[in-house]
Protein backbone atom coordinates (compact mmCIF):
# COMPACT_ATOMS: atom_id res chain seq x y z
CA UNK A 1 0.00 0.00 0.00
CA UNK A 2 1.42 3.44 -1.19
CA UNK A 3 1.79 6.00 1.41
CA UNK A 4 -0.49 8.92 1.62
CA UNK A 5 0.17 12.31 0.54
CA UNK A 6 -1.15 14.87 2.70
CA UNK A 7 -0.66 18.31 3.08
CA UNK A 8 -1.56 21.03 5.45
CA UNK A 9 -1.85 24.41 4.32
CA UNK A 10 -2.14 27.81 5.86
CA UNK A 11 -2.40 31.45 5.47
CA UNK A 12 0.01 33.73 6.35
CA UNK A 13 -0.87 35.93 9.10
CA UNK A 14 -4.44 35.46 7.43
CA UNK A 15 -6.51 37.94 8.86
CA UNK A 16 -3.53 41.10 8.66
CA UNK A 17 -3.07 39.58 4.91
CA UNK A 18 -6.71 39.93 3.67
CA UNK A 19 -6.35 43.56 4.93
CA UNK A 20 -3.60 44.29 3.40
CA UNK A 21 -5.03 42.51 0.12
CA UNK A 22 -7.89 44.92 0.17
CA UNK A 23 -5.78 47.88 0.95
CA UNK A 24 -2.80 47.81 -1.46
CA UNK A 25 -1.85 51.11 -0.23
CA UNK A 26 -0.68 49.63 3.12
CA UNK A 27 1.36 46.66 0.91
CA UNK A 28 4.75 47.92 2.38
CA UNK A 29 3.68 49.10 6.04
CA UNK A 30 3.67 47.46 9.00
CA UNK A 31 0.08 46.34 9.68
CA UNK A 32 -1.95 44.79 12.46
CA UNK A 33 -5.69 43.67 13.09
CA UNK A 34 -6.96 44.82 16.37
CA UNK A 35 -9.77 45.09 18.55
CA UNK A 36 -10.48 48.84 19.04
CA UNK A 37 -8.20 50.89 17.01
CA UNK A 38 -10.26 53.93 17.73
CA UNK A 39 -9.33 53.73 21.38
CA UNK A 40 -5.97 51.92 20.94
CA UNK A 41 -7.01 49.19 22.97
CA UNK A 42 -7.44 45.37 22.64
CA UNK A 43 -5.23 42.45 21.62
CA UNK A 44 -3.14 41.74 18.29
CA UNK A 45 -5.64 39.05 16.25
CA UNK A 46 -3.07 38.82 13.35
CA UNK A 47 0.14 40.88 12.37
CA UNK A 48 2.01 41.11 9.18
CA UNK A 49 5.43 40.04 8.67
CA UNK A 50 6.56 43.29 8.72
CA UNK A 51 5.06 44.27 11.77
CA UNK A 52 6.55 41.06 12.95
CA UNK A 53 9.76 42.44 12.30
CA UNK A 54 9.56 44.70 15.23
CA UNK A 55 9.10 42.27 17.66
CA UNK A 56 4.84 42.80 17.44
CA UNK A 57 3.22 39.35 18.18
CA UNK A 58 -0.45 37.85 18.30
CA UNK A 59 -1.97 38.27 21.08
CA UNK A 60 -0.12 40.91 22.85
CA UNK A 61 -2.11 44.06 23.74
CA UNK A 62 -2.26 47.04 21.36
CA UNK A 63 -0.46 49.56 23.70
CA UNK A 64 2.85 46.98 23.66
CA UNK A 65 2.97 47.02 20.12
CA UNK A 66 2.46 50.44 19.55
CA UNK A 67 5.89 51.29 21.69
CA UNK A 68 7.37 48.78 19.71
CA UNK A 69 5.96 50.16 16.32
CA UNK A 70 4.33 53.82 16.31
CA UNK A 71 3.68 54.05 12.76
CA UNK A 72 1.59 50.36 13.01
CA UNK A 73 -1.56 50.73 10.91
CA UNK A 74 -4.51 49.28 12.73
CA UNK A 75 -7.30 47.37 11.69
CA UNK A 76 -10.32 46.68 12.76
CA UNK A 77 -11.27 42.62 12.69
CA UNK A 78 -14.09 42.08 9.71
CA UNK A 79 -14.75 38.62 10.56
CA UNK A 80 -17.51 38.16 7.54
CA UNK A 81 -15.38 39.40 4.68
CA UNK A 82 -12.32 36.89 6.60
CA UNK A 83 -14.79 33.70 6.94
CA UNK A 84 -16.09 34.63 3.05
CA UNK A 85 -12.16 34.33 1.87
CA UNK A 86 -11.87 31.26 3.99
CA UNK A 87 -14.65 29.50 2.09
CA UNK A 88 -12.65 30.66 -1.32
CA UNK A 89 -9.62 29.44 -0.42
CA UNK A 90 -11.50 26.22 0.20
CA UNK A 91 -13.07 26.37 -2.90
CA UNK A 92 -9.76 26.20 -4.45
CA UNK A 93 -8.57 22.98 -2.31
CA UNK A 94 -11.60 21.39 -3.28
CA UNK A 95 -11.15 22.08 -7.34
CA UNK A 96 -7.48 20.10 -6.77
CA UNK A 97 -9.01 17.17 -4.35
CA UNK A 98 -12.57 16.26 -2.82
CA UNK A 99 -10.34 15.48 0.47
CA UNK A 100 -10.22 18.47 2.21
CA UNK A 101 -11.16 18.88 6.10
CA UNK A 102 -10.71 22.42 7.93
CA UNK A 103 -8.33 22.39 10.93
CA UNK A 104 -9.41 26.56 11.47
CA UNK A 105 -9.92 29.38 9.54
CA UNK A 106 -6.82 29.80 7.49
CA UNK A 107 -5.29 25.99 7.87
CA UNK A 108 -6.74 23.10 6.04
CA UNK A 109 -5.56 19.26 5.61
CA UNK A 110 -5.53 18.44 1.63
CA UNK A 111 -5.56 14.46 1.43
CA UNK A 112 -4.23 14.59 -2.56
CA UNK A 113 -2.77 10.73 -2.68
CA UNK A 114 -4.84 10.05 -5.77
CA UNK A 115 -4.62 13.63 -7.25
CA UNK A 116 -1.49 14.34 -7.05
CA UNK A 117 -0.37 12.82 -10.35
CA UNK A 118 -2.74 15.43 -12.39
CA UNK A 119 -1.03 18.45 -11.13
CA UNK A 120 2.60 17.04 -11.36
CA UNK A 121 4.72 16.32 -7.77
CA UNK A 122 3.56 17.17 -4.43
CA UNK A 123 5.41 19.85 -4.46
CA UNK A 124 4.69 21.44 -8.21
CA UNK A 125 0.83 20.79 -6.76
CA UNK A 126 1.46 22.65 -3.84
CA UNK A 127 2.78 25.49 -5.70
CA UNK A 128 -0.26 26.03 -8.12
CA UNK A 129 -2.43 25.62 -5.11
CA UNK A 130 -0.21 28.62 -3.73
CA UNK A 131 -0.43 30.30 -6.86
CA UNK A 132 -4.05 30.34 -7.33
CA UNK A 133 -4.77 31.39 -3.88
CA UNK A 134 -2.43 34.06 -3.99
CA UNK A 135 -4.50 35.45 -7.36
CA UNK A 136 -8.07 35.12 -5.86
CA UNK A 137 -7.47 36.36 -2.55
CA UNK A 138 -4.00 38.32 -2.37
CA UNK A 139 -3.04 35.84 0.24
CA UNK A 140 0.04 34.17 0.48
CA UNK A 141 -0.16 30.33 1.90
CA UNK A 142 2.48 27.85 3.14
CA UNK A 143 2.11 24.19 2.65
CA UNK A 144 3.71 21.46 4.54
CA UNK A 145 4.20 17.99 2.79
CA UNK A 146 4.09 14.48 4.93
CA UNK A 147 2.55 10.97 4.79
CA UNK A 148 0.29 11.83 7.92
CA UNK A 149 -1.72 14.82 9.42
CA UNK A 150 0.23 15.33 12.11
CA UNK A 151 3.37 15.19 10.24
CA UNK A 152 2.38 17.68 7.43
CA UNK A 153 1.32 20.18 10.24
CA UNK A 154 4.52 19.94 11.84
CA UNK A 155 6.13 20.07 8.51
CA UNK A 156 4.55 23.68 7.89
CA UNK A 157 4.47 25.00 11.31
CA UNK A 158 8.78 23.91 11.48
CA UNK A 159 9.88 24.47 7.90
CA UNK A 160 7.48 25.89 5.28
CA UNK A 161 6.80 29.00 7.50
CA UNK A 162 10.05 29.88 7.45
CA UNK A 163 10.81 29.12 3.91
CA UNK A 164 10.80 32.08 1.20
CA UNK A 165 8.77 28.99 -0.70
CA UNK A 166 6.71 28.36 2.20
CA UNK A 167 6.73 24.34 1.33
CA UNK A 168 8.64 21.81 2.52
CA UNK A 169 8.23 18.09 2.12
CA UNK A 170 9.10 16.36 5.49
CA UNK A 171 8.84 12.26 4.58
CA UNK A 172 8.64 9.83 7.82
CA UNK A 173 12.02 8.65 6.55
CA UNK A 174 13.90 11.76 7.77
CA UNK A 175 12.03 12.53 10.77
CA UNK A 176 15.68 11.61 12.82
CA UNK A 177 16.66 14.14 10.96
CA UNK A 178 14.23 17.06 10.53
CA UNK A 179 11.81 16.45 13.72
CA UNK A 180 14.11 14.87 16.05
CA UNK A 181 16.43 18.13 16.05
CA UNK A 182 14.24 20.56 16.98
CA UNK A 183 13.56 21.60 20.78
CA UNK A 184 10.57 19.67 22.28
CA UNK A 185 8.51 23.35 22.23
CA UNK A 186 8.24 22.58 18.58
CA UNK A 187 6.38 19.46 18.61
CA UNK A 188 2.49 20.00 18.30
CA UNK A 189 0.44 19.40 21.33
CA UNK A 190 3.19 20.95 23.99
CA UNK A 191 2.95 24.14 25.54
CA UNK A 192 4.69 26.35 28.00
CA UNK A 193 3.55 24.07 30.85
CA UNK A 194 4.39 20.71 29.47
CA UNK A 195 7.73 21.87 28.11
CA UNK A 196 8.70 22.92 31.92
CA UNK A 197 7.22 19.11 33.13
CA UNK A 198 9.26 17.83 30.39
CA UNK A 199 12.99 19.72 30.98
CA UNK A 200 12.51 18.24 34.83
CA UNK A 201 12.19 14.94 33.37
CA UNK A 202 15.13 15.28 30.91
CA UNK A 203 13.73 15.71 27.95
CA UNK A 204 15.01 18.98 25.32
CA UNK A 205 14.42 17.36 22.53
CA UNK A 206 11.23 16.22 20.11
CA UNK A 207 13.78 13.15 19.57
CA UNK A 208 14.48 12.64 23.33
CA UNK A 209 10.69 11.96 23.62
CA UNK A 210 10.79 9.70 20.49
CA UNK A 211 13.35 7.34 21.71
CA UNK A 212 12.13 6.56 25.78
CA UNK A 213 10.31 3.16 25.45
CA UNK A 214 6.96 3.89 25.73
CA UNK A 215 6.12 2.22 29.13
CA UNK A 216 8.98 3.65 30.53
CA UNK A 217 6.90 7.50 29.41
CA UNK A 218 3.85 6.33 30.74
CA UNK A 219 5.26 5.63 34.44
CA UNK A 220 7.56 8.95 34.13
CA UNK A 221 4.19 10.58 33.02
CA UNK A 222 1.78 9.62 36.22
CA UNK A 223 2.89 12.26 38.07
CA UNK A 224 1.07 14.74 36.13
CA UNK A 225 -1.77 12.99 34.24
CA UNK A 226 -2.71 10.34 37.24
CA UNK A 227 -4.79 7.67 35.40
CA UNK A 228 -4.72 9.86 32.43
CA UNK A 229 -1.63 8.98 31.97
CA UNK A 230 -1.12 5.99 29.19
CA UNK A 231 -3.42 8.46 27.06
CA UNK A 232 -1.49 11.32 27.21
CA UNK A 233 1.68 9.51 26.82
CA UNK A 234 0.48 7.46 24.15
CA UNK A 235 -0.42 10.55 22.04
CA UNK A 236 2.96 12.17 22.60
CA UNK A 237 5.05 9.16 21.68
CA UNK A 238 2.31 8.46 18.94
CA UNK A 239 3.14 12.37 17.92
CA UNK A 240 7.31 12.42 18.42
CA UNK A 241 7.79 9.01 16.14
CA UNK A 242 5.42 10.27 13.41
CA UNK A 243 2.79 7.80 13.76
CA UNK A 244 -1.00 9.10 12.98
CA UNK A 245 -3.77 6.90 11.37
CA UNK A 246 -6.61 10.06 11.32
CA UNK A 247 -7.63 10.18 8.11
CA UNK A 248 -8.56 13.71 6.48
CA UNK A 249 -12.06 13.84 6.58
CA UNK A 250 -14.16 16.44 4.66
CA UNK A 251 -16.95 15.25 7.26
CA UNK A 252 -15.88 16.35 10.03
CA UNK A 253 -17.77 19.48 10.67
CA UNK A 254 -20.93 18.52 8.93
CA UNK A 255 -21.96 15.89 12.29
CA UNK A 256 -24.64 16.87 13.94
CA UNK A 257 -24.28 18.76 16.88
CA UNK A 258 -24.73 17.86 20.27
CA UNK A 259 -26.35 20.94 21.27
CA UNK A 260 -27.22 24.63 20.53
CA UNK A 261 -25.95 27.36 22.69
CA UNK A 262 -24.39 30.36 23.42
CA UNK A 263 -22.84 32.57 26.10
CA UNK A 264 -22.80 36.48 26.89
CA UNK A 265 -20.11 38.18 28.88
CA UNK A 266 -22.67 41.45 30.35
CA UNK A 267 -20.68 45.06 30.05
CA UNK A 268 -21.87 45.83 33.51
CA UNK A 269 -23.19 43.80 36.48
CA UNK A 270 -27.28 42.78 36.40
CA UNK A 271 -28.88 42.72 39.29
CA UNK A 272 -32.88 42.89 38.68
CA UNK A 273 -35.18 40.85 37.01
CA UNK A 274 -35.81 42.66 33.95
CA UNK A 275 -32.89 42.92 32.95
CA UNK A 276 -31.69 39.11 33.29
CA UNK A 277 -34.58 38.41 31.74
CA UNK A 278 -34.27 40.39 28.87
CA UNK A 279 -30.76 39.11 28.55
CA UNK A 280 -32.36 35.20 29.30
CA UNK A 281 -35.15 36.09 26.49
CA UNK A 282 -32.57 37.53 24.09
CA UNK A 283 -29.83 33.97 24.30
CA UNK A 284 -32.64 31.77 24.14
CA UNK A 285 -33.70 33.93 20.63
CA UNK A 286 -30.78 33.08 19.56
CA UNK A 287 -30.13 29.28 20.39
CA UNK A 288 -33.86 28.90 19.08
CA UNK A 289 -32.78 30.64 15.48
CA UNK A 290 -30.02 28.32 15.33
CA UNK A 291 -31.73 25.46 15.87
CA UNK A 292 -34.24 26.52 13.79
CA UNK A 293 -31.63 27.01 10.63
CA UNK A 294 -29.93 23.60 11.78
CA UNK A 295 -33.28 21.76 11.85
CA UNK A 296 -33.15 20.68 15.45
CA UNK A 297 -35.58 20.75 18.31
CA UNK A 298 -33.95 20.21 21.87
CA UNK A 299 -35.76 18.32 24.81
CA UNK A 300 -33.28 19.81 27.28
CA UNK A 301 -32.26 23.55 28.59
CA UNK A 302 -29.78 23.93 29.60
CA UNK A 303 -29.02 27.66 31.89
CA UNK A 304 -26.00 28.60 33.36
CA UNK A 305 -24.22 32.29 34.92
CA UNK A 306 -21.34 33.51 36.67
CA UNK A 307 -21.82 35.91 39.32
CA UNK A 308 -19.35 39.09 40.00
CA UNK A 309 -16.86 39.41 41.75
CA UNK A 310 -14.65 38.21 39.18
CA UNK A 311 -11.98 37.26 41.94
CA UNK A 312 -14.32 34.94 43.72
CA UNK A 313 -17.09 34.23 41.38
CA UNK A 314 -20.30 31.91 42.16
CA UNK A 315 -22.63 30.38 39.69
CA UNK A 316 -24.04 27.57 38.43
CA UNK A 317 -25.05 25.38 35.75
CA UNK A 318 -28.72 23.03 35.70
CA UNK A 319 -30.69 21.51 32.95
CA UNK A 320 -34.32 19.97 33.25
CA UNK A 321 -36.32 18.15 30.29
CA UNK A 322 -38.97 19.44 28.74
CA UNK A 323 -41.84 17.67 27.88
CA UNK A 324 -41.36 17.50 23.99
CA UNK A 325 -38.66 18.91 21.58
CA UNK A 326 -38.93 21.86 20.44
CA UNK A 327 -36.95 25.03 19.04
CA UNK A 328 -40.34 27.67 19.72
CA UNK A 329 -38.33 31.10 21.39
CA UNK A 330 -41.00 31.18 24.11
CA UNK A 331 -41.55 27.52 25.38
CA UNK A 332 -37.17 27.42 25.97
CA UNK A 333 -37.70 30.85 27.39
CA UNK A 334 -39.82 29.72 30.05
CA UNK A 335 -38.08 26.68 30.88
CA UNK A 336 -34.78 29.18 31.10
CA UNK A 337 -36.60 30.91 32.94
CA UNK A 338 -37.65 28.94 35.41
CA UNK A 339 -34.21 27.03 35.53
CA UNK A 340 -32.47 30.26 36.25
CA UNK A 341 -34.97 31.48 39.26
CA UNK A 342 -34.64 28.35 40.79
CA UNK A 343 -31.06 28.36 41.59
CA UNK A 344 -29.37 31.97 41.01
CA UNK A 345 -28.34 33.12 44.13
CA UNK A 346 -29.26 36.75 43.80
CA UNK A 347 -25.73 37.67 43.14
CA UNK A 348 -24.76 40.34 40.20
CA UNK A 349 -24.67 38.40 37.07
CA UNK A 350 -22.00 38.78 34.78
CA UNK A 351 -22.22 36.18 32.46
CA UNK A 352 -25.08 33.65 31.15
CA UNK A 353 -25.73 31.31 28.96
CA UNK A 354 -28.67 28.98 27.32
CA UNK A 355 -28.26 25.41 25.20
CA UNK A 356 -30.89 23.09 23.96
CA UNK A 357 -29.37 18.99 24.04
CA UNK A 358 -31.27 16.10 23.03
CA UNK A 359 -31.67 17.40 19.61
CA UNK A 360 -33.96 15.39 17.23
CA UNK A 361 -34.71 16.44 13.56
CA UNK A 362 -37.96 19.31 13.88
CA UNK A 363 -39.50 17.26 10.95
CA UNK A 364 -41.79 15.80 13.30
CA UNK A 365 -43.25 17.80 16.19
CA UNK A 366 -46.07 16.94 18.89
CA UNK A 367 -49.10 18.35 18.45
CA UNK A 368 -51.03 20.19 21.67
CA UNK A 369 -54.79 21.11 22.08
CA UNK A 370 -53.47 24.36 23.69
CA UNK A 371 -50.94 25.82 21.54
CA UNK A 372 -51.58 27.06 17.92
CA UNK A 373 -48.23 26.06 17.21
CA UNK A 374 -48.73 25.83 13.47
CA UNK A 375 -49.14 29.74 13.88
CA UNK A 376 -46.42 30.04 16.09
CA UNK A 377 -43.63 28.30 13.48
CA UNK A 378 -45.00 30.41 10.54
CA UNK A 379 -44.23 33.73 12.39
CA UNK A 380 -40.90 32.70 13.50
CA UNK A 381 -40.58 31.35 10.11
CA UNK A 382 -40.94 34.87 8.83
CA UNK A 383 -38.91 36.81 11.40
CA UNK A 384 -35.52 34.31 10.30
CA UNK A 385 -36.64 34.88 7.01
CA UNK A 386 -36.30 38.45 7.94
CA UNK A 387 -33.27 38.23 10.06
CA UNK A 388 -31.46 36.24 6.99
CA UNK A 389 -31.85 39.12 4.87
CA UNK A 390 -31.58 42.41 6.54
CA UNK A 391 -29.04 41.33 9.59
CA UNK A 392 -30.09 39.92 13.00
CA UNK A 393 -30.91 43.21 14.33
CA UNK A 394 -33.73 44.20 11.43
CA UNK A 395 -36.75 42.70 14.46
CA UNK A 396 -36.08 43.10 17.98
CA UNK A 397 -38.30 42.78 21.05
CA UNK A 398 -39.06 45.98 22.84
CA UNK A 399 -37.17 44.82 25.83
CA UNK A 400 -33.68 44.60 23.71
CA UNK A 401 -34.39 48.04 22.91
CA UNK A 402 -33.51 49.29 26.58
CA UNK A 403 -30.33 49.68 28.60
CA UNK A 404 -30.23 46.44 29.34
CA UNK A 405 -30.30 44.87 25.65
CA UNK A 406 -27.49 43.06 23.83
CA UNK A 407 -28.66 42.26 21.15
CA UNK A 408 -28.31 44.91 18.50
CA UNK A 409 -24.65 45.02 19.59
CA UNK A 410 -24.49 41.54 19.92
CA UNK A 411 -25.80 41.88 15.63
CA UNK A 412 -22.60 43.69 14.43
CA UNK A 413 -20.17 40.78 15.67
CA UNK A 414 -19.37 36.93 14.94
CA UNK A 415 -17.69 35.12 17.39
CA UNK A 416 -17.09 37.84 20.00
CA UNK A 417 -15.40 40.51 16.80
CA UNK A 418 -16.86 42.86 14.47
CA UNK A 419 -17.58 41.82 10.89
Amino acid sequence: MKDRIIFLADCQSFYASVEKAAHPEYKDKPLVVAGDPARRSGIILAACPIAKGYGVTTAERLGESLSKCPELIIVKPRMQMYIDVSLRITEIYESFTDLVEPFSIDEQFLDVTNSVGMFGSPTEMAEQIQTQIKLATGVFSRVGISSTKMLAKMACDNFAKKNVDGIYTMPKATISEDLWQLPIEKMFGVGSRMKKHFFRLGIHSIGDLAQIPLPKLRSLLKTRFGKNADIHADLLWQTANGLDDSLVTPSTHRVAPKSVGHMMTLPRDYVTEEEIDTILLELTEEICRDARRKRYMGSTVTVGCMCSPFDAPTGFSRQMTMPDPTNNTDTVYKAARTLFYRFWDGMPVRRAGVSISGLVKDEEYQLTMFDNQERQRALEKATDFIKDRFGSAAIVRASSAGKAGQAQHRSLKIGGHYK
